[in-house]
């Protein structure tokens, strides 16, 4: 499919759906603001079950996102607990809601449950959907500046995104990153292995010293200094460390953005506080 031919970069959010035992219309509160800022899209998170529970919560969502909210919804769809036929399931219910554009990726392992063998990587996940319906969904990848951290190094993990390319995905979407000279080193080494589809800058502004340190136990990316000393300095004033959270994350996507960022997909944490206050900011680079 050819690439998106627009000069402005783009911007996106990512929101989660409620627990289990929470009405998924909690979560419409948040969609209000959020799409009021008028995203290019917004993406849906999954659990671990895939097609079930969770699943039918980020069909929802992105349903109602596309058909109540009028903008584009992106359903996450992991695979590593899939079967062939959830898939086909899963791909039919989003077909039904006019939500043709996934994130596709291979999941996080869960504790305790032994993996379907159906896919076993998100490569092998996109490849199915392309032989299933063709050109009909806008396929999104994952990728990661620092290398997944399961992956034997860099380069190992950029060979399996060319795969994912080459088996047909069409945009990008980084793993968050605190440092861009990562970005910039890792988009270089993309461009120069032939990836040449578009790459979002994955940017999660910090909310509270406990999630950036799980989030960094979960993903291995590296905190710098400034980002330390941020933290150690307002670690016990949440609303300073909110504030300074905002203000190096505007720091980072000016950046981004002034280096040549073909987009900014901002993890809001269903805070659409932090995403106003990082969209008024930004407003005018975009």
């Amino acid at each position: 499919m050819p690439q998106d031919k627009k000069e402005r970069a783009f911007f996106s959010f990512e929101v989660f759906p409620p627990k289990k035992d929470m009405p998924v219309d909690t979560i419409y509160k948040t969609l209000d603001e959020l799409t009021d800022l008028k995203p290019d899209f917004i993406s849906v998170t999954c659990g671990a079950g895939g097609a079930g529970g969770a699943g039918d919560r980020t069909v929802e969502i992105a349903d109602a996102i596309k058909n109540k909210y009028h903008r584009e919804g992106v359903a996450h769809l992991p695979c590593i607990n899939l079967e062939r036929a959830q898939v086909v399931d899963m791909l039919g219910k989003l077909r039904a809601k006019n939500v043709n554009k996934i994130l596709a990726l291979r999941g996080d392992k869960t504790p305790n449950v032994e993996p379907k063998h159906d896919f076993r990587y998100a490569a092998e996940l996109i490849s199915f959907i392309r032989k299933e319906t063709g050109d009909e969904f806008e396929i999104f990848a994952a990728c990661y500046p620092e290398g997944h951290i399961e992956a034997k190094d860099l380069d190992t993990d950029i060979e399996y995104l060319r795969q994912k390319v080459a088996a047909g995905a069409n945009r990008l979407i980084s793993q968050l990153f605190f440092d861009n000279k990562y970005f910039y080193d890792f988009k270089e080494k993309a461009r120069k292995a032939g990836i040449n589809a578009p790459i979002e800058a994955g940017i999660m502004p910090v909310t509270n010293k406990k999630q950036i340190e799980r989030m960094v136990m979960l993903c291995g990316a590296t905190l710098p200094r400034k980002f330390q000393r941020m933290l150690a300095k307002y670690e016990n004033r949440p609303e300073a460390l909110r504030d300074a959270g905002i203000a190096f994350a505007v720091d980072q996507i000016t950046d981004l953005l002034s280096n040549g960022a073909e987009g900014i997909h901002l993890y809001t944490m269903n805070n659409p506080y932090i995403a106003r206050k990082i969209s008024e900011a930004i407003g005018e680079l975009l």
